[in-house]
């Protein structure tokens, strides 16, 4: 593995971040965030027409810039360091994959294209509470994670005229803005349940939709009500749906890993910045020795964070599976950072008008949506099968 940056990559970098510093800065976060889908939609078209980034790693054929998901997860470690709101992971990392992999030829070429333009959004609406799951990041997802039309589920109906589908999804990543919905179900009833995914337009007649109120403001969710819905199958009735949700989850962990250690960095840096001018006995309090050692330890923490979630991008590139332990690791590196940017910046910290509070509340949604850690652990360790027997006999002494 070659750590260093194609001039490719590194131009990509500075462009997105040169863009979101002019058009993403505090106010105009603040400003997306009041908005009723919860993200500019003038940033959105500039990083699509602008850098092509909805389409950066979808393949040319469907008007893709054909890049490979590492250039797309140094992309996002730009948006996550600016924590940029924009329909970029629910539409770009979960949603688009999902109909490249599945779709037919006539689903690809029809969505795939507006997708990677930007003039079509999409969100995989699968409950919040069981994403980590239906992506297989912290469980196997063979199970009924799916639900079977109760409350935080929903249910396929196999019709003359196609299907239908009821139930409800409460915590939807972009779910009440997106144009294109993805929708996770069940069929089958009891004898032969199983997990498909179907196509649902976001204005549908009995689709009823509404955003939620979420400890990340920057990550906006939303409630989705299937009334009795027309929808169209994803793909083939046979095609292997949960081997496709937990590739995209590696893929997605990868990517997620690099957007956290990005915005670990930036509140490292933001806190080293603060202790530089903030005076205390007549000196700067970061001239103590007890402030260089804490903040030696964030850096080491997110130096660390950055080398996994840098390898875990590779290695979705080249078939191999590191995502899920990458993003663990960058999850813990993002509260640390945070919690001692907040910790550091004191009262200031937990102000509106400071930024420090909303790194804070990002790295405490992303365990809520992906984690907790110990779990995207287990399940790394249990998959590699760590602590099986090896066939070595036990010593006792």
């Amino acid at each position: 593995m070659d750590t260093s940056l194609t001039p490719e990559q590194d131009g990509v970098r500075r462009a997105l971040r040169d863009l979101l510093e002019s058009r993403c800065g505090p106010h105009e976060l603040r400003a997306a965030l009041d908005t009723p889908s919860g993200h500019d939609p003038a940033l959105w078209t500039a990083l699509a027409e602008r850098l092509g980034l909805p389409g950066l790693a979808l393949p040319e054929t469907y008007g893709g810039v054909g890049c490979s998901v590492t250039e797309l997860a140094l992309a996002c470690e730009e948006t996550g360091r600016a924590l940029a709101p924009s329909p970029l992971l629910a539409t770009t990392v979960l949603a688009a994959p999902l109909i490249a992999a599945l779709g037919t030829p006539a689903q690809r070429e029809e969505l795939l294209p507006r997708l990677a333009s930007g003039a079509l959004t999409a969100a995989l609406a699968v409950d919040g509470t069981v994403l980590a799951t239906a992506l297989a990041l912290t469980g196997g997802n063979g199970g009924d994670w799916a639900g079977g039309g109760r409350a935080g589920g929903v249910q396929a109906r196999r019709t003359t005229d196609g299907w239908r589908l009821y139930g409800q999804a409460d915590q939807v990543l972009d779910g009440h803005s997106a144009g294109l919905l993805v929708v996770a179900a069940r069929t089958g009833g009891y004898t032969r349940p199983r997990t498909l995914l179907f196509l649902v337009p976001g204005d549908a007649a009995g689709v009823v939709r509404a955003r939620r109120t979420t400890v990340d403001a920057t990550r906006p969710q939303g409630r989705v009500h299937l009334r009795d819905v027309d929808a169209r199958l994803l793909g083939e009735e046979e095609a292997d749906v949960t081997g496709a949700l937990a590739e995209t989850g590696d893929r997605a962990a990868a990517v997620l890993a690099c957007e956290a250690v990005g915005a670990a960095g930036r509140a490292l840096e933001r806190t080293v910045e603060h202790v530089g001018r903030r005076e205390q006995f007549g000196r700067p309090i970061g001239s103590f020795q007890a402030v260089k050692h804490r903040l030696a330890d964030v850096y080491v923490e997110v130096q660390a964070a950055r080398s996994a979630a840098y390898y875990a991008a590779w290695a979705a590139a080249h078939g191999e599976r590191a995502g899920g332990l990458a993003l663990a690791q960058a999850l813990r590196a993002q509260r640390t950072a945070s919690a001692e940017a907040i910790q550091f910046h004191g009262g200031l910290g937990f102000t509106w008008e400071h930024e420090a509070h909303l790194y804070f509340k990002r790295a405490a949604g992303d365990e809520l949506l992906l984690g907790p850690v110990h779990r995207l652990r287990a399940h790394a360790a249990g998959t590699a099968r760590l602590f099986e027997a090896s066939g070595t006999r036990e010593v006792r002494v």
